[in-house]
């Protein structure tokens, strides 16, 4: 019997050993992952599984990790290993991973480590030194933490991976990247088509305009069309469409807003009034774009002029609105005139001003791992249609009517503006009185004429400056005694004052900002045009307004009473159907440079026959009075962009902010959330100083005291117990 039952325990002990045995085994080869984190940190988002799934060409991942690195790096790789096996799950067949072993075997480097070594160096992945600490000793190893994504003839690598801070995006977007380049044509369903509009009644009146090349524009146009199409896997598909002989295609005219000039009898008669249509459109499933081929220029003492577009940058052009129609790498269009910012971090109205105060190296170096940015000079060329975003950052000169009027029907063609505008200038004083008499800059308003169109759709920026007992704080030197002083003109934007609706901020909990001025809106005129007005964050209860003569001083800031002071919005985004500035207006001319008397005297002596009156000729396409969807973000401080302000990691709240935006108005929240969902600054919730010293009191006095209370119920409940049991033996 004591044998058959010592049996029958043996049996029970080998069979929950093989259940342990199977349950690691499992464990160890089949991936699960219970995320319980807020923000799902831990788990890849649906911008990384929709990159993943629509992969159309293989992708490779080759991972160089040094094996049994001390922690925290040995965690970094697990969380690599976890992280590519997500990846691999939502993939589809063309997704896969190795990870090579560069590790010594017992301090000795086996041929195929040497072998997997030199394929890191040549892939450009070098060890790195970390520190790690041995028997009460810090000690330095060289470790290789790289990896390698490659895409038919193309690599993009991430050299050094010390932190999972931000692994998955730079692993999305490096995927996201490769795979608009080589794999977004080829998974294209239909073709793009690219039509083009011209009405063979042009070629009649093509001489008075001085558009003698017009007859074989179908010929170039098909010929660049076919050049660009080698390139694009056939994925092209070209068309010439003649208005004149197909009366049907006026549908098509008035859908895409294809240019349709008109025009009167003229030339005693010999020419008779007509109509034709000339441009290039582009059509992508529900996508499209329209190329105008003509542009019409209206210069004082010239007149009016008629202006084919440059052969010689159309197939530049198109494939770049053929990237803007399948979203690869958007276009992102930068004013670098009009006294902006510039890229290379000098302000053009001062040039005298310190270099770091306005760099935008951090900016343009995260914005260009999404986006490609183009310099506009908008005095002397018109904004491209292939720009989905215009970013206008402290323009300090006067706007022309007619560069107004370009930014205005940008807008109108469903486009998206980002202004980061600032009410006043900085100037220093001149010369030696100004240096003796030891006064501070002087802050002059700005006024560009942009503050007339931002009035017209409903936003006012204030010309006063924030002020906010919330601040920065700066730390006095010891020898200027110590402590700190508020700054209050950088608002710290605390996590309440911040707008949770979006979800591209709403894991955003603290801001700040430097020299920025409130926004007013006009809600009648935005409700008119049923325009959605998002506030994204505003200062503190503490703030108050800085207006009139301007010092930034802060020994000479004294915040005023509390009944003066209150929240003040400070950046919004408007989107909607916006109208136009200039509708029920004359449109503007262009204002162009005099002209000598050698060319007055040139024009004047040309042809008769086609010296007409060009104005007569009405442009059906030229102006937009109701615009369709576009986005307006608004913020009252260009400081939000600099050196000063934002990393070159993009780690901090204010840099996942300003790159989230861009995002957000290029139609990629997906990407937005996903960046903003690893936040290392994560504060508690502001108490009051009552609730303060009840919960350190509770926690010094009132835990011990309840302990001892628990333990003076359990005391009596035992005595208790044992007079009972007394009294039931007494009986």
């Amino acid at each position: 019997m004591v044998v058959k039952k010592r049996s029958k325990n043996l049996l029970k002990f080998f069979v929950y050993l093989i259940v342990i045995v199977l349950i690691n085994l499992a464990g160890a080869t089949l991936f699960f992952r219970l995320d319980l984190t807020g923000n799902r940190i831990y788990s890849i988002s649906k911008a990384s599984r929709h990159v993943v799934s629509t992969l159309s060409e293989p992708l490779t991942i080759k991972v160089f990790f040094t094996r049994n690195l001390p922690a925290p790096n040995n965690n970094t790789e697990r969380y690599l290993h976890d992280l590519l096996e997500e990846y691999a799950i939502y993939s589809n067949k063309y997704f896969n991973y190795t990870f090579y072993d560069v590790s010594p075997d017992e301090g000795d480097i086996s041929q195929k480590t040497k072998e997997n070594r030199e394929l890191a160096q040549n892939y450009g992945i070098h060890p790195v030194q970390i520190q790690l600490i041995e028997k009460d000793e810090i000690k330095f190893q060289k470790a290789y933490m790289g990896l390698v994504l490659i895409h038919g003839d193309l690599i993009e690598k991430i050299p050094t991976i010390t932190s999972i801070d931000g692994l998955e995006y730079k692993l999305t977007t490096g995927i996201k990247k490769l795979n608009n380049k080589i794999s977004a044509l080829l998974s294209l369903q239909e073709k793009i088509k690219i039509n083009l509009i011209l009405s063979s009644s042009l070629k009649i009146v093509a001489p008075y305009l001085q558009l003698n090349n017009l007859s074989s524009l179908p010929v170039r146009m098909e010929k660049i069309v076919n050049n660009i199409n080698q390139k694009s896997y056939g994925k092209l598909e070209f068309q010439y469409l003649d208005p004149t002989k197909d009366p049907g295609l006026e549908e098509i005219i008035n859908k895409y807003n294809i240019m349709n000039l008109k025009w009167p009898d003229f030339d005693s008669g010999n020419i008779k009034a007509g109509s034709g249509a000339i441009s290039l459109f582009m059509v992508y499933k529900d996508k499209a774009v329209t190329i105008p081929l003509l542009h019409i220029l209206r210069l004082p003492i010239i007149g009016t002029r008629y202006e084919m577009a440059d052969m010689n940058e159309m197939e530049e052009i198109i494939s770049g609105n053929i990237e803007s129609l399948i979203d690869i790498n958007e276009d992102i269009g930068y004013l670098a005139d009009h006294g902006t910012l510039n890229m290379q971090g000098v302000s053009s109205f001062n040039p005298a001003m310190q270099r770091s105060q306005s760099n935008l190296t951090s900016f343009k170096t995260l914005a260009e791992q999404n986006y490609t940015i183009k310099s506009l000079n908008l005095k002397d060329k018109n904004i491209p249609e292939s720009l989905g975003t215009l970013i206008v950052a402290r323009p300090t000169e006067t706007f022309t009517d007619y560069e107004l009027f370009q930014i205005d029907q940008f807008l109108m063609r469903g486009k998206n503006l980002a202004l980061f505008v600032d009410s006043f200038k900085e100037v220093m004083p001149s010369g030696q009185q100004g240096m003796a008499s030891g006064r501070g800059p002087m802050y002059l308003p700005i006024n560009t004429g942009l503050e007339k169109l931002l009035n017209h759709y409903g936003i006012r920026v204030k010309k006063s400056y924030v002020m906010d007992e919330n601040c920065y704080r700066q730390e006095v030197p010891a020898q200027l005694g110590g402590g700190e002083r508020p700054i209050y003109f950088a608002p710290l934007i605390k996590n309440e004052f911040i707008n949770k609706d979006l979800d591209f901020i709403k894991n955003i909990k603290r801001l700040i900002a430097v020299k920025i001025s409130p926004i007013e809106l006009d809600d009648e005129r935005i409700a008119k045009n049923s325009i959605k007005a998002h506030k994204l964050f505003s200062s503190s209860e503490k703030s108050w307004e800085m207006s009139g003569e301007i010092n930034l001083n802060p020994m000479l800031i004294h915040p005023p009473p509390s009944e003066e002071k209150q929240s003040l919005p400070l950046a919004y985004i408007l989107e909607g159907e916006f109208s136009s500035y200039f509708a029920g207006k004359p449109i503007p001319e262009k204002i162009s440079p005099e002209i000598n008397s050698e060319n007055k005297d040139r024009k004047a002596s040309e042809d008769t026959k086609k010296a007409i009156d060009l104005s007569k000729f009405d442009s059906k396409a030229e102006f937009i009075s109701k615009g369709k969807p576009g986005k307006i973000f608004i913020i009252s401080s260009s400081d939000m962009l600099t050196d000063n302000v934002l990393d070159q990691e993009g780690r901090s709240s204010n840099a996942v902010f300003v790159m989230n935006v861009l995002d957000y108005l290029s139609n990629r929240k997906e990407i937005a959330v996903m960046r903003s969902k690893e936040q290392r600054f994560n504060p508690l919730q502001e108490s009051e100083a009552g609730t303060k010293t009840f919960i350190k009191s509770f926690n010094i006095a009132g835990l011990p005291i309840l302990v001892v209370i628990f333990g003076l119920f359990v005391l009596l409940k035992r005595h208790s117990r044992k007079k009972r049991i007394l009294m039931m033996f007494q009986k």
